[in-house]
């Protein structure tokens, strides 16, 4: 009896959810990655159900079980498991003829994902319970069979090296430090400290062993600041122990891997971590600065790798290809513990692999079929210059479907050598994806759209450096910089652009990247003066600059980097390629940066670049070349130029140019003679005015728009009030309401231009048109000749002050919240329709302040579905850009509004058997939403 009534129960759980994945995949066609659905998934959050879509899925789960379902019941459930105690309980009345479903995937499939995960010592476990002796890391060899570590070993290893810490006196909380290369030690000290309740704070190793001693002294800012009180390292440095001991007085104990695990056995104290408990401490490469402890939580790293493997569609087919270094975040986290959440495998090769020999990293590829790898820049530049045809012969990339190209400024030229030369090895260039991120974001920050292919920017050049507006170059006769798009902002979290004053500026404008969402940091570790200089409020300072356009953020430089000279930018990245190109100059050995004059006050270019020519007729020869380049890209030749023997330029652990650093030494008199004619200083002091000037006065011109336009916002808003509130007629309302609003536009200098007025239907219409700030509906109301009733979500009408006018002009209120309501006030609007009201629709539902045309909702076209009623798609561009999300200073602009053609539901289905209420409603969002998308301007976000 039991069993019978067990496996009937697994039978209608299966049911249940192949409803469930059907109707999900109706209503968010083409979402990636597609969610498993379990009788656990929230049918809000998982599945994406509103109101209409519960409405449509209790007539499917009526018609497919032949039962009766209350609808107060059915609103309340919460999950899936809560919807199959709803049908269990409604069983008797299930008919003889209910349908069967076409097996699909078996329920509680999905329990094998490790979405649940709070921290990452769960993350282990989950795959010690359900996958130990999966691959995990292949420790990659040229010839033979390599060494493998699977999870069940990661974490034998580890629990020696947790007992060993426990034992030696770690404290939960307590730092430390792990200095190993790219071996099997390093993840067994890693996961060690961790299981052991410790915050890792991984350093790089020295690249020679007989470097040791210096590399230590140079470690020692970074000890003394994480407050190490155990470093794990190797059995070289156990000879220095005394002398870092005497600098560091916290300093416990400095151990080996090997000396933890023997004097252990696997037994330790696992203590009970938080997500919010800090997971380790990423050090800053120090490139603009000393290195910081970037603060990462549990809640951080994974909201970061969930985000990223979201974006390019991470599953446990992936065979991950690194040799980026394991104290790097890119390495770490973005390879790494990327591969650990996803079960992923990882072919692991050592920096020092690559760089001595640089074919490594693609035969690796082609070796074992790799998916996924990622490098900077200067990476895919070597596979240009360094590797020749012999030594690719017989390569095939084919498998490689991600190449991510980050950590340092991205060239357009290196973008374009790479594809062009690989593709003859199967590389396609849709595979290569420049990327953005920080340690202060975990690793990832935006990602291009999957499966696009690089998107270069070609931009006037001189106008740039002198504006900062990045206008696309028509004129082939001009100067152009290309500048490359490195994606839009992962899911849930958010960029910003900004100018000095903290206003936000529209796009194609330049000015300081701001960030902020799950993966951000919350400051530096035991550095309170630049954690400050971080935060701006809720954001988060990158220290780049850059513009946004269609979403997709270009970076043209280091705030720090940039030097300014007669008002113009310049942005080191450019020239020092540029000149890295020459012969007999070390390519990524050139640093450009800005010196302050302290006599003029004016900044003053100096490029510092390595070579081995020490002839006096092949020195004058470069320094005429670099002087022609830097006049020809900048407009200005260097004020200094110092051609330097080679290690002179100094560098980070991952190779990026310190131009800080050189400055600093150029200014403290080690990299040369500096040359100050008194001429020069006047000059270059009133050009430098004269820029400053520029920017004071492009400054005031935004405040003095802004201040306007409110202004005159505040001066029209009384009469639009009192004439809702008091004119009888509510023809003779719209009527002021929308002279008043063109008046606005008007006043601002907003020029509002409306295409397609022929296409409003005579009579009664749905009207649906995307949203992207608070101007949409003012836009509309100004742009429009009909009227017509706006949908709103119902707190709008929790305000008496709101609430009242917005009635008086024909607003509808939904309810967002309560799904009892929804369904309610969904068939309201349904019957309004039906008598003959024109309904304007939002149906993303809110907008935020990130460009892109998210979901729709079946509000509207389940309202023009059961009314017969025609839908107008229009799609609006400019709003977002003047007035963005919660910032309150207005930028120039202009709006344009298109109506698109009437779609009518009657003619979008031919087959009669599928001529439902839903089934039109789908097919009008799909037809209303492409069409919006071809003319909005923005990305797609429901695709992402």
């Amino acid at each position: 009896m039991n069993n019978n009534r067990c496996q009937r129960t697994g039978r209608t759980a299966e049911d249940l959810l192949d409803v469930l994945r059907r109707l999900r995949e109706e209503l968010h066609p083409g979402r990636q990655p597609t969610p498993t659905v379990t009788l656990d998934s929230s049918l809000d959050q998982d599945l994406g159900f509103d109101s209409l879509g519960r409405m449509e899925l209790i007539q499917r789960l009526e018609r497919h079980f032949g039962i009766a379902l209350a609808e107060t019941t059915f609103a309340d459930a919460e999950t899936a498991r809560d919807l199959l105690r709803v049908v269990l309980t409604a069983d008797t009345a299930r008919t003889l003829g209910a349908p069967e479903r076409v097996r699909g995937l078996v329920a509680g499939a999905a329990e094998a994902a490790p979405h649940s995960a709070r921290t990452l010592p769960e993350v282990l476990n989950w795959h010690l319970d359900h996958q130990p002796d999966r691959p995990h890391i292949h420790f990659y060899t040229d010839e033979g069979d390599a060494e493998i570590l699977s999870y069940r070993q990661l974490h034998a290893g580890a629990a020696r090296v947790a007992a060993g810490l426990q034992k030696h006196g770690l404290m939960p909380g307590s730092t430390v430090s792990i200095m190993l290369p790219s071996e099997a030690n390093y993840f067994f000290a890693f996961w060690g400290t961790l299981l052991a309740g410790g915050v890792p704070v991984p350093i790089y190793p020295p690249a020679r062993k007989a470097q040791m001693e210096e590399h230590l002294r140079r470690q020692v800012v970074i000890l003394e600041n994480c407050r190490a009180t155990h470093l794990v390292t190797m059995p070289e440095a156990r000879t220095f122990g005394r002398l870092l001991k005497a600098s560091l007085p916290g300093l416990q104990t400095l151990l080996t891997v090997d000396e933890l695990s023997s004097a252990a056995t696997n037994d330790y104290a696992a203590p009970a971590l938080q997500e919010t408990d800090t997971a380790f401490l990423q050090y800053t490469s120090g490139s603009t600065g000393n290195p910081k402890g970037v603060i990462l939580t549990h809640a951080n790293l994974l909201a970061n790798i969930r985000a990223m493997g979201r974006a390019v569609e991470v599953d446990d087919t992936d065979v991950v290809v690194s040799w980026l270094p394991l104290y790097h975040d890119m390495g770490l986290i973005g390879c790494w513990l990327s591969c650990l959440y996803h079960a992923a495998q990882l072919v692991l090769l050592s920096p020092l692999d690559f760089l001595n020999r640089p074919v490594r990293w693609l035969h690796a590829i082609h070796r074992h079929r790799g998916t996924l790898s990622a490098a900077p820049n200067f990476a895919y530049e070597i596979c240009l210059t360094r590797l020749s045809d012999d030594e690719l012969a017989g390569l095939d990339l084919s498998s490689w479907r991600c190449a991510f190209n980050g950590a340092e400024a991205v060239s357009a030229n290196s973008v374009e050598r790479f594809v062009e030369r690989f593709a003859a090895y199967g590389f396609r260039r849709e595979a290569l994806m420049p990327v953005y991120g920080m340690a202060e974001n975990s690793v990832g920050l935006a990602f291009p759209e999957y499966g696009r292919g690089p998107l270069i920017d070609s931009i006037d050049r001189e106008f740039f450096i002198r504006s900062g507006k990045a206008v696309p170059l028509e004129d082939n006769g001009r100067e152009r910089l290309r500048i490359v798009a490195c994606g839009r902002p992962l899911p849930e979290h958010e960029i910003r652009v900004v100018d000095r004053s903290g206003h936000e500026l529209p796009e194609r404008q330049e000015g300081h990247i701001q960030f902020r969402g799950p993966s951000a940091c919350s400051g530096y570790f035991h550095n309170p003066a630049a954690t400050a200089e971080l935060f701006d409020g809720d954001w988060l300072n990158s220290g780049d600059l850059g513009y946004i356009s269609h979403g997709d953020i270009y970076i043209s430089g280091r705030s720090k980097d940039m030097i300014i000279i007669a008002g113009r930018n310049i942005y080191p990245t450019e020239l020092e390629e540029a000149i890295a190109e020459l012969e007999g100059i070390r390519k990524g050995n050139v640093a450009v940066f800005g010196s302050t004059d302290r006599h003029s006050g004016t900044e003053r270019l100096v490029v510092l670049a390595e070579t081995r020519a020490t002839d006096p007729q092949i020195l004058a020869q470069l320094r005429s070349a670099i002087n022609e380049l830097s006049l020809r890209l900048v407009g200005t030749p260097p004020h200094d130029l110092l051609l330097a023997a080679p290690q002179t330029v100094p560098k980070t652990s991952s190779g990026k140019i310190r131009r800080t650093a050189a400055r600093e030494l150029y200014e403290q008199g080690h990299l040369g003679q500096r040359h100050k004619p008194w001429l020069q200083y006047l000059r270059l002091t009133m050009m430098g005015l004269r820029g400053q000037l520029r920017r004071g006065r492009r400054w005031l011109a935004g405040c003095g728009f802004a201040g306007r336009s409110w202004g005159l916002y505040y001066l029209l808003l009384p009469s639009v009030y009192l004439a809702v509130m008091l004119l009888p007629r509510i023809s003779w309302r719209w009527a002021w309401m929308r002279l008043s609003l063109r008046l606005l536009c008007r006043g601002c200098g907003i020029p509002l231009r409306v295409t397609g007025l022929g296409n409003l239907p005579k009579g009664p219409c749905v009207l649906v048109a995307n949203h992207s700030s608070y101007l949409d509906g003012y836009a509309l109301i100004a742009a429009l000749p009909i009227r017509f009733g706006f949908v709103a979500k119902q707190e709008l009408a929790d305000s008496a002050l709101l609430r009242v006018p917005l009635q008086r002009i024909g607003t509808e209120f939904v309810d967002r919240i309560d799904k009892q309501k929804g369904i309610e006030q969904a068939r309201h609007l349904g019957r309004r329709s039906r008598e003959g009201c024109s309904l304007m629709f939002f149906p993303e539902g809110t907008f935020t302040r990130i460009p892109g045309l998210r979901e729709f909702h079946m509000g509207a076209f389940v309202a023009a579905a059961e009314a017969g009623l025609p839908v107008v798609p229009i799609a609006i561009r400019g709003t977002r850009s003047i007035l963005r999300g919660d910032d309150k200073f207005p930028h120039q602009g202009s709006i344009s509004i298109r109506i698109g053609r009437p779609l009518d539901s009657a003619r979008l289905l031919d087959d009669a058997d599928e001529q439902t209420v839903w089934s039109r409603a789908i097919k009008l969002r799909d037809c209303c939403r492409d069409d919006i998308l071809r003319h909005c301007g923005e990305p797609d976000l429901a695709r992402k």
